[in-house]
């Protein structure tokens, strides 16, 4: 019998030390991810044998802990049971050793609050993405049940809208939250790159300094990297004050200075520069897109599980994230996943229809089931595809198809979405009639080859022998 959340969560957190051991805790879509101060403590295997728990990995810094789709409620739990306020820092042993700061452990830091920021802002970029999802299937350019005119078109559209044009203010508030910073200045800071005032500058095209200091006018409307470098810089000039001014004074002066001082650097260096890296990450996207052409995008999608089995696609996910905030939409190398993902399920079906042993049989169609109806594929890669090593072939090649298709037909994703079930397919919706065929047979392609080839490919002799 499965444990319930809080059964898991009270395991979970007692496995890794308590919060005594935890500096922060967060999760994804699927994964507790844990920022320990003695990452000796955890068992790795006695956590696996957690029911509930689905894997562990260490990647990143990171202690991750693999749940599943219900991890939202465990972690609510973990966090309730162990006092531990949600995706904040927790104030370590100040007379504990400081670790040295090596590069691995700088990168490991600037995932932790590139993550830990962007991950909150998950349910906003779903339900405005539904609305666009909503609007293109009623709209003119599918079934054509409301006019672009309507009342309704107009307020599906502009909800789309709010959601990513606001961001910078969102996860101004996200980011300055994981910095242990007050959030409500760091949604004044994205208030600030977004305040109508500057905008109209920007749309005259006039000039404008700050004490003499030129400031190079951009829209920061739906930017990602200006507000995280602002609110990154912003929290040492916070902490700062708060140390330094007098209690009496710190309500009134601490924000006020903090702001007085970051609202130019951001203006005049930090957003400028952040402008310059999201056309960086874009670039280099679209510059490996162009450079390895649709063969590129199949062999990013075949090896893209096992990119995720490290924890490490969080690196690509905010490129790519970036990317669909500045354009709206997502296409080649930012939309291997979902061919991986399909493939993943292929892989599964193909091993219930090719083992003969019930109890093997069962498990590979539950892990097919749990896939596809409930969008959670670790099921399949760390219980079937590590006893049947052999099987992720059959995942890469269904990925490496479907990632191939994806990349000649040019589609696009221009619907966010946090499900990785069948629903996912509605990521497609928004664009041309075309572009949501040739989505969905990049899915489905991707699918019915990982199957055919798990099936005839997937086992050895020995393997088969032995059902």
């Amino acid at each position: 019998m499965a444990n319930s959340n809080e059964q898991i969560a009270k395991e979970v957190l007692k496995a890794v030390g308590g919060k005594e051991n935890i500096t922060n805790v967060a999760h994804c879509m699927t994964r507790l991810r844990f920022n320990l101060k003695d990452m000796g403590i955890p068992s790795e295997e006695k956590i696996k044998a957690i029911k509930g728990v689905l894997g562990v990995t260490v990647a990143g810094g990171q202690f991750q802990v693999i749940i599943g789709q219900n991890v939202p409620k465990v972690y609510d739990s973990l966090c309730e049971q162990g006092g531990i306020a949600k995706q904040e820092v927790i104030n370590e042993n100040l007379d504990a050793p400081k670790e040295k700061l090596t590069p691995k452990k700088i990168g490991s830091n600037i995932m932790a609050y590139l993550s830990g920021s962007m991950v909150a802002l998950i349910p906003v970029m779903m339900a405005a993405g539904l609305f666009k999802a909503v609007l293109s299937v009623i709209g003119p350019d599918m079934l054509g049940l409301i006019s672009a005119e309507s009342n309704l078109y107009i307020l599906l559209d502009f909800l789309y809208d709010a959601g990513f044009y606001f961001i910078p203010i969102l996860l101004g508030f996200s980011a300055a939250k994981k910095l242990g910073i007050d959030q409500m200045l760091g949604a004044y800071m994205g208030c600030i790159l977004i305040a109508p005032d500057l905008l109209t500058l920007v749309s005259e095209g006039a000039s404008f300094s700050i004490l003499g200091i030129p400031v190079t006018l951009s829209d920061y409307s739906q930017t990602v990297m200006p507000i995280l470098l602002s609110v990154w810089i912003m929290s040492y000039i916070y902490k700062f004050f708060k140390k330094v001014m007098p209690d009496a004074l710190t309500t009134i002066f601490t924000p006020f200075l903090t702001m007085a001082v970051i609202t130019p650097i951001s203006l005049c260096l930090l957003a400028p520069l952040g402008t310059i890296l999201s056309g960086l990450l874009s670039g280099a996207l679209l510059a490996l897109g162009n450079a390895t052409g649709f063969i590129g995008v199949g062999i990013i999608a075949a090896l893209w599980e096992f990119v995720v089995m490290t924890g490490m696609h969080m690196v690509i996910l905010m490129a790519m994230f970036t990317t669909y905030f500045e354009t709206g939409y997502m296409t080649g190398i930012s939309l291997v996943w979902m061919s991986a993902t399909w493939a993943a399920f292929g892989m599964a079906l193909g091993a219930a229809l090719r083992l003969k042993n019930k109890e093997d049989k069962s498990m590979s169609f539950g892990c097919f089931i749990s896939g596809i109806i409930g969008g959670i594929t670790e099921p399949v890669l760390y219980g079937l595809g590590f006893k049947y090593k052999r099987t992720f072939l059959g995942l890469m090649i269904g990925a490496f198809v479907g990632g191939c298709y994806a990349g000649i037909t040019n589609v696009c994703a221009y619907v966010m979405v946090t499900s990785s079930n069948f629903l996912s397919l509605i990521a497609y919706t928004g664009g041309s009639s075309a572009n949501m065929i040739n989505g969905v047979i990049t899915c489905i392609l991707s699918f019915v080859v990982a199957t055919v080839a798990t099936y005839f490919l997937g086992f050895s002799k020995e393997e088969l022998a032995a059902q």
